[in-house]
Order: structure tokens, then sequence, then C-alpha cells
């Protein structure tokens, strides 16, 4: 009889807040004013999830390592999954970033890491790149590695700012969509139009941009300018797309955002 009158009592309570404008969730799970009332295992699955953002860490840690220390330097994108390979680390990285747990007090450490790092290793290394460069006495065959280390500058500085964008306590549907739309700018030849323009070409010009191989595998050669513009203007409004959709919504359903009482600091 106890046990009845509990289990009467339980769903009684649950349909008042029901109808005092709680929500019932799958499982039994009654949410009320943002607050759950916990099922048994909900809280071992949820905490399970939140460690989601490592697998995507440890799968573009080891492609980047794959490719900037166990494969040769390449120059030369030769077809497009060539492409969607060495830019999986760069996807793999925005999706870890986007996971990354938040804790206050938290940001300014890791911060301070990430400049001084980047100050004490990566510029070093850059500049070591540079030195090589310049010292080669076959500047052609020396290239590769420096144009791929140069890349690699490009990624870590996107990936930078979007870490910090997390510190500071942006959503995972945010950091989600910055980061996506920030490799699709990073794909779309914005930089080769830029150099192609700005450039004090000895012999004028050239007609086409013979250098920007990761477009030419998708338009079937060296672009012309037009070609290069076009092919930019549709990555840059797909990202403007990207940044308009309702990640965060779709995102709902799933107890992957790690909760914090302020924004890191």
């Amino acid at each position: 009889m106890t046990d009845g009158r509990a289990a009467t009592d339980g769903a009684a309570a649950a349909e008042g807040t029901a109808a005092a404008g709680g929500k019932a969730a799958p499982g039994g799970e009654v949410a009320v004013e943002g607050t759950a009332v916990a099922v048994p295992g909900t809280a071992r699955w949820h905490g399970g999830l939140r460690h989601w953002w490592l697998l995507p860490a440890l799968l573009g840690g080891a492609l980047a390592l794959l490719i900037m220390v166990v494969l040769p330097p390449d120059r030369t994108i030769d077809s497009v999954l060539e492409v969607l390979f060495k830019a999986s680390p760069l996807v793999l990285a925005v999706l870890a970033i986007a996971g990354f747990p938040q804790r206050p007090g938290l940001g300014l450490t890791l911060l301070g890491v990430l400049v001084v790092g980047y100050m004490g290793v990566l510029d070093t290394l850059n500049v070591n790149h540079i030195f090589a460069y310049a010292e080669a006495s076959d500047q052609d065959a020396a290239f590769p590695e420096l144009y791929q280390f140069t890349i690699f500058m490009n990624a870590f500085t996107v990936l930078a700012v979007l870490f910090a964008y997390r510190l500071g306590g942006a959503g995972t549907d945010r950091v989600l969509k910055a980061g996506l739309a920030a490799v699709l700018v990073v794909l779309s030849g914005l930089n080769d139009l830029a150099f192609y323009y700005t450039n004090s070409w000895s012999n004028g010009r050239p007609e086409r941009l013979h250098w920007a191989s990761h477009i030419s595998v998708f338009v079937g050669g060296p672009p012309t300018p037009p070609v290069a513009i076009a092919f930019c203007l549709v990555h840059l409004a797909v990202a403007g797309v990207i940044l308009m959709l309702p990640v965060r919504r779709w995102l709902g359903r799933f107890p992957i955002d790690q909760p914090t009482s302020a924004p890191s600091r």
C-alpha cells in the first residue's frame, strides 16, 4: 500500500507540474522553469556525452601529425579527396573546440598558455622555416615545406580565435557555426586573390592563378581571376548561410554543452 500510494502521489505530482507549465521529457523527466527531475541512469549518460569533444580532438591531432610530420610536404593538391583530407584536421579541431568544457577562471589561464606557446614555439618554428628557405640552394625544392607550415599557421590563427571565443562563454552552437564558416573562408581562395591583386608582378599579372591548386581540382584547371572570384563568393555565401542556421535548436535534444554559471574569465 505504501509503495502504491507513493507511485500514485508521484504520478499526480508530475501531472500537476505539467498542468502548471512544466514539460515532461522522455523517460519521465519533468522540467520546470529550466530545472529537471533526474531520472536514474541519465546523469551517467549525460556525463559521458559531455566528453564527446575528446574524440574529434584525438582524431584531428593524429591527422595533423600525419600530414605535418609523416607525409612529405606537398605544395600541389591533386584531387578533391585530397582537399577534404587536408582540411579534415581543421574541421575536427572546430568540433573539439565547440565541445571544450568551460570553467569559470580557466579561460584566462588557457589563453595565457596559448599566447606563450605561440610566441615561444610556433613563431620560432615559423622563423626557422623562413630562414631555411632563404638559405636553401634549391628554393623550388624547399618551398613546399615552407608553404605547408604557412598553411598550418593560418589554421592555428583561426583556431586560436575560435578557442578564445569558446573560453569567453560561447555556446557549442555558436562555436560550430563560427568555426565551420571560418573553414569555408580558409578554403575560399580569398588569400590567393589578395595575393594576385596586391603582389608586384615583375612580368605583369598572370592570366591564371596557377598556384591555387585547391581551386583547380574543382574547376578543371588553373582558375582565371573571374573563376577564382566566383569560387570565393560561393564559399563566402555558404559561410553566411551557416551563420544563420538554427544549430542551437538542432542540438537542443543532446546534452552536449557544459553548463556554466558565468563566462570564463
